[in-house]
């Protein structure tokens, strides 16, 4: 019989509570495991699949184009070019220093600039790609692209870059564009910016920033370790920022900013019949590509100091006396009120007397026997002087500020300035005195407390010589989207209906237009053979007083006179109005404006002409090709 043997000799329950132990662990260690790997899997997945994800791809932005700017005829001003950018991702990078030494060899900036960008780049998220070096040249370009594989980290943007066709024309009105500030980014309006973009910061382009700047896309690459995109897995395209067509003339333009080049001043034309701007320039002008490329310490520091103010827009900043110009305001004022007739004269000795003071008129021989159109034809400040004594300074205020003076046009750009109406309150108010009659002899003639801009005397004589209404002056015709679909367009905009006596506006234009065509009219220059002109001219004194016999040579500059022109034509029915403001020129406004406004007139009828021939060419071809 065989037995079966226990090899373990023993109660074998022995064993058991051995057994428990090392299963106990077995089982904890499982548990962990698996509670690691649930943890890791389900509630980390996400977090580590996106970091798993980002070390092989990356989410670039694309930025749009930023919209045209166009003149009244379609004509480009400002368009945009391909520009290459170097950007760093530092979590690329393995050896910074080399990278540092190796682009000093390879780029043109200096050794500073690069530093400058690379230490910003520090304050960035690692992946996040920080601007370097802006605007590659084609030389850099190749360099780089050479040595790519031995320069990982750095990225090359190709981004859309602004371009000023035809440099400092229209600067003022057009504009600049500037990196974004940090400030900036902080608002609401500004959270689609990333931090290098550009942003208009001046003129047109920064008012209408929301309609030129685009919708920026996105694109999702895939990349090797040294960073060169090797796959676009996804893309959304960007938006195009919307064209502007202004109002102005590029050709009107060019010939204004010529006319104007050697002088520091302001000179506006616009259409009376409906505000529309045809040239605005402001004189000494500025490059808008030096605050492209970001302007350097050097040239703002130039620029800001420079004595002449290139960057201010003097056509709506500038604030001066008007001079003779006023004239026409205070002779409609004295119509309105009854105070003068057509037929009602004075006599000129080229002085007038008021209490203990004499008050000149500008020719010193005096004009003799003068009636309203010889005042103007002929500006006999003792006329006006005249007139003011009888009419009270609040009643030709009203007059003033019913033409658009002493408030600002609303043209729509930035640091436009209101001028200044004076009235008996105000001088109270300012001075804490009260208001006397030789003050109003001379802000009769535009002298005294009288502040205008060039825009203001282009609005209130485009008012005067359309028949009493005065337009808003506007600068944007229209704004069309990329496949010129038209998103908004901008009609002419009525400020007021002015309740003047019809007769009394129709001499006002007969007088100005004698200012010109009458041998004795005092803005002969401006006389055209094949257009009747209507104008007005101005002189005002910077200093309060100087001697008769002062040689104008002699003069500090600062000290010379500024020259005004206000000039409209044709005379019958009035298509343009320009104004010229010319400072310190130390000459009358019918000898250094009115040879200005000249020029800008023939510009524009010649280019009428032009016009008109060629839609005749046309038309007769057209009906020659229908002839069987």
């Amino acid at each position: 019989m065989i037995t079966s043997r226990n090899p373990f000799p023993g109660n074998t329950e022995d064993l058991r509570p051995r057994q428990t132990v090392p299963m106990f662990v077995v089982f904890i260690l499982f548990f962990m495991l698996f509670g690691r790997l649930w943890y890791l899997q389900v509630i980390k997945g996400p977090e580590y699949r996106t970091l798993s994800e980002s070390n092989r791809t990356r989410v670039q932005d694309i930025l749009p184009t930023r919209g045209l700017i166009l003149d009244r005829n379609g004509r480009l001003l400002v368009d945009n070019h391909p520009a290459f950018d170097l950007a760093l991702v530092r979590e690329d990078v393995s050896q910074l220093n080399f990278l540092k030494a190796r682009l000093k060899q390879l780029l043109n900036p200096p050794y500073e600039h690069l530093e400058k960008n690379f230490e910003a780049a520090r304050f960035k998220p690692a992946f996040q790609p920080a601007l370097i070096h802006a605007d590659l040249s084609r030389s850099e370009l190749v360099s780089l692209e050479t040595y790519r594989f031995e320069l990982p980290g750095l990225v090359i943007r190709i981004k859309p870059r602004r371009k000023y066709l035809y440099e400092g024309l229209a600067a003022h009105v057009i504009g600049y564009l500037g990196e974004i500030s940090q400030n900036q980014l902080e608002l609401d309006e500004y959270r689609e910016y990333r931090m290098g973009d550009l942003v208009g910061r001046f003129g047109l382009e920064r008012e209408f920033e929301s309609s030129l700047k685009g919708k920026r896309g996105r694109r999702l690459v895939e990349v090797n370790a040294s960073g060169r995109v090797l796959e676009v897995i996804k893309q959304v395209p960007p938006v195009p920022g919307n064209n502007l067509y202004l109002t102005l003339d590029k050709s009107l333009q060019k010939v204004a900013e010529e006319a104007l080049s050697q002088t520091a001043g302001a000179l506006v034309a616009l259409d009376p019949s409906n505000g529309e701007i045809l040239a605005m320039v402001s004189s000494p002008t500025f490059s808008q590509d030096d605050f492209i490329r970001g302007i350097s310490s050097e040239k703002w520091q130039a620029l800001i100091k420079n004595p002449l103010h290139p960057l201010e827009n003097r056509a709506i900043s500038g604030q001066y006396m008007p001079g003779s110009v006023f004239k026409i305001v205070t002779a409609l004022a004295g119509l309105e009120e009854g105070i003068i007739t057509p037929q009602t004269t004075i006599y000129c000795t080229g002085k007038y007397q008021f209490g203990n003071r004499s008050y000149r008129c500008w020719l010193k021989r005096g004009h003799g026997k003068v009636n309203l159109y010889k005042a103007l034809v002929e500006s006999c400040d003792v006329y006006f002087y005249n007139v003011a004594k009888q009419l009270n300074i609040d009643r030709l205020a009203r007059y003033s500020q019913a033409l658009g003076l002493g408030q600002r046009t609303g043209v729509g750009l930035e640091n436009e300035k209101a001028g200044l109406v004076p009235t008996t309150r105000w001088k109270k108010s300012r001075f804490k005195e009260p208001w006397i009659q030789g003050d109003s002899l001379l802000v009769a003639i535009g002298q005294g407390y009288n502040l205008v801009t060039p825009l203001q005397i282009a609005q209130m004589l485009g008012a005067v010589v359309n028949g009493g209404i005065l337009y808003k002056p506007y600068l944007v015709k229209r704004i069309t989207d990329v496949a010129e679909r038209e998103i908004t367009t901008f009609s002419p905009e009525v400020v007021r209906r002015l309740e003047f006596n019809q007769k009394h506006l129709a001499l006002i234009k007969q007088g100005l237009v004698g200012v010109v065509n009458e041998p004795r009219g005092t803005g002969r220059k401006a006389r055209l053979e094949y257009v009747t002109v209507g104008g007005k001219t101005g002189t005002t004194q910077v200093i309060a007083s100087r001697p008769e016999d002062e040689n104008e040579e002699d003069v500090p500059y600062k000290f010379r006179n500024h020259a005004w022109f206000a000039a409209f034509a044709p005379a019958e029915a009035p298509r343009i109005v320009v104004v010229v403001m010319a400072e310190h020129t130390g000459n009358g406004g019918g000898s250094a404006a009115a040879p200005l406004a000249k020029k800008m007139l023939e510009a524009f009828f010649s280019a009428e002409a032009g016009r008109v021939a060629m839609t005749g060419k046309k038309k007769a071809g057209s009906a020659q090709g229908e002839t069987p």
